[in-house]
């Protein structure tokens, strides 16, 4: 399943790299794309659905990037 999210703290290349090889260490996310414009959008493929939380802790390896639901307006 994927789910879209905003991740901040994102700046460059590097800052993908980093937050695209943490992402993918957890075991039911299969792919994490994550994309500069617009910046920090995120599109992570996973086999069992991962909370906020679970994402959250995930990153926390890292330092200065917080991740939240891609909430669409229409």
């Amino acid at each position: 399943m994927k789910k879209k999210y905003q991740i901040n703290g994102i700046s460059c290349g590097g800052c993908i790299a980093s937050v695209k090889k943490t992402l993918e260490v957890h075991p039911n996310i299969e792919r994490a794309q994550i994309f500069l414009e617009p910046k920090g959008a995120a599109i992570i493929t996973m086999s069992e659905s991962l909370t906020v939380d679970e994402l959250q802790e995930q990153l926390n390896t890292l330092k200065g990037y917080t991740i939240t639901e891609f909430k669409e307006t229409t």
